[in-house]
């Protein structure tokens, strides 16, 4: 690689605009059969006030960059891809036939080494949108200890989980070793699994730096980096971490950032670490899509309660989303005595708690998940038709990505908000801003209209208390040969193996 174009190439990193004289069409020096180097980055033109009337979801999100090089055409199969045969191989095995939108617009292009600039809603494709890239590009290479080739950030530990279990059957068949790295969870498995090589490192920001700092992680190697839900890292405030640790991957990599929304924080890493981005962008009104309905339900104070249990003793699984951990507990606990399979999650609760509740949840064996914000992004729940506002959120993206549980992936879902006269109006602002018209519904418990729109019904009254499932129990660690180990101690065991697996 020409010293000239990687110095140059990291003095706009560190500034976030071109370097005093470079051209359109400076190299980035990946070439090989990545395909050619792709041309630098174009500033885009800034939106001043006097811009015209847009979409109300749009208002505060800046201006997209303009595409100095032509996006390689759509595809519409995998087939028609250049990746490894293994990789289509695994792809069939896994049941996935024809790409989502997003994976058909942007996997030309990421596969040629440009990087990409995806918004688009919550469940769209986008975790194959990237990993396939990232797998193909980095197939045929091995790690040294400590030195990962690929990196993927992520904002929560339940999506870091997420996109481990997406890409795993795709990275072992082109034999790739996948690491993933969050807090809540043993630091030293996280910091074995770096030092004995992993090509590949799922992280949230605050838990890599640490390793990072401990010396068990170097970036210098990294040479593709994905920024998945980017506008949650900023919300978040990990926007110092995030730009830290992309000032320490390779300066001449590949970037791939995917977000929801849009808005000044997101425009700070588009300028600053993205070179001439393909865009793909879908309308940010993320949970206006043709199969999402959203429905505001005003309800009185003293009947909300109600209406709330008989939501949840509906048939099939639903979100309940509350402001604050204690209304969670406190809701969970009420439809537990009610005869309603609940269970809570939210920050208060252990990672090993976290991962269990969400596979209670995914098979069943919990119906009604009652969640703070923790629980609005990085959860994928097949057939999930339903999700609760019972709290109203107080920004609209966090609407949207609440409502972005359902509906994922072509299916149909309903995003239904209980709202208190007090709450009317700025609910009115908050839907406005989300860019969505909802369907309007007084209604009170009992009532026929709650029942059509919700599925809502009388709980049975007969308390039930959640355990670990029955198999769960069986196929935890057996106790040594010939003695059964006391009742506590076997409880123990089925906790810590649950923490084990989590890891």
């Amino acid at each position: 690689m020409n010293p000239a174009r990687t110095n140059e190439r990291s003095s706009r990193r560190r500034t976030g605009g071109p370097a005093a004289g470079s051209g359109s069409g400076a190299g980035r020096g990946r070439g090989g059969r990545f395909g050619p180097p792709a041309p630098s980055r174009s500033g885009g033109p800034r939106r001043s006030d006097g811009h015209a009337r847009r979409p109300a979801a749009v208002q505060g999100e800046f201006a997209l960059p303009k595409t100095v090089t032509p996006a390689l055409p759509a595809v519409e199969a995998f087939a028609d891809l250049d990746i490894p045969e293994r990789l289509l191989a695994a792809l069939a095995a896994q049941g996935v036939s024809v790409p989502f939108p997003i994976q058909g617009a942007t996997l030309p292009n990421t596969l040629a080494g440009r990087d990409v600039l995806g918004r688009g809603r919550t469940g769209s494709g986008k975790t194959l949108a990237f990993g396939l890239a990232l797998l193909a590009r980095t197939a045929g290479q091995r790690a040294e200890p400590r030195e990962p080739l690929a990196l993927i950030l992520v904002p929560t530990r339940e999506l870091a989980q997420q996109v481990t279990d997406a890409l795993t059957p795709y990275a072992r068949s082109v034999k790739l070793r996948l690491a993933t790295v969050v807090g809540g969870m043993p630091i030293g498995r996280q910091a074995g699994a770096l030092r004995g090589g992993a090509e590949v490192v799922v992280a949230t920001p605050g838990r890599l730096k640490d390793l990072i700092d401990r010396g068990d992680c170097r970036l210098n190697q990294v040479a593709i980096t994905v920024l998945d839900e980017a506008d949650q890292m900023a919300d978040m405030g990990f926007m110092p971490q995030v730009t830290a640790l992309l000032n320490q991957v390779r300066p001449e990599g590949q970037r791939m950032l995917f977000s929801a929304t849009l808005d000044r924080n997101v425009d700070l890493l588009v300028r600053r670490y993205l070179t001439d981005p393909v865009v793909h962008s879908v309308d940010p009104s993320a949970g206006a899509v043709t199969t999402m309905e959203h429905h505001v339900l005003h309800v009185h104070g003293a009947d909300k309660h109600r209406t709330t249990t008989e939501i949840a003793a509906r048939e099939g699984r639903v979100i309940m989303f509350l402001d604050t951990k204690h209304s969670v507990d406190r809701l969970t606990q009420d439809l537990l005595n009610s005869g309603v399979r609940a269970a809570a999650l939210h920050g208060g609760k252990s990672q090993p708690q976290r991962t269990r509740t969400l596979a209670q949840f995914k098979t069943g064996h919990v119906t009604v998940l009652v969640a703070t914000n923790v629980a609005a992004r990085g959860i994928h729940v097949d057939n999930l038709d339903l999700v609760v506002n019972v709290d109203p959120p107080t920004d609209h993206k966090d609407y949207l990505h609440r409502g972005g549980r359902t509906a994922r992936a072509g299916e149909s879902g309903s995003v239904v908000t209980l709202v208190t006269p007090n709450q009317r109006r700025t609910m009115t602002r908050l839907m406005a801003a989300a860019g969505i018209v909802p369907r309007t519904t007084q209604v009170r418990s009992g009532e026929e209209a709650l029942a059509r729109i919700t599925g809502a019904q009388a709980p049975s009254g007969i308390p039930v208390t959640i355990t670990a499932p029955v198999a769960e129990r069986r196929g935890r660690s057996a106790p040594s040969r010939g003695r059964r180990r006391p009742a506590a101690a076997r409880r123990v065991t089925v906790r810590q193996s649950t923490f084990d697996a989590a890891a």
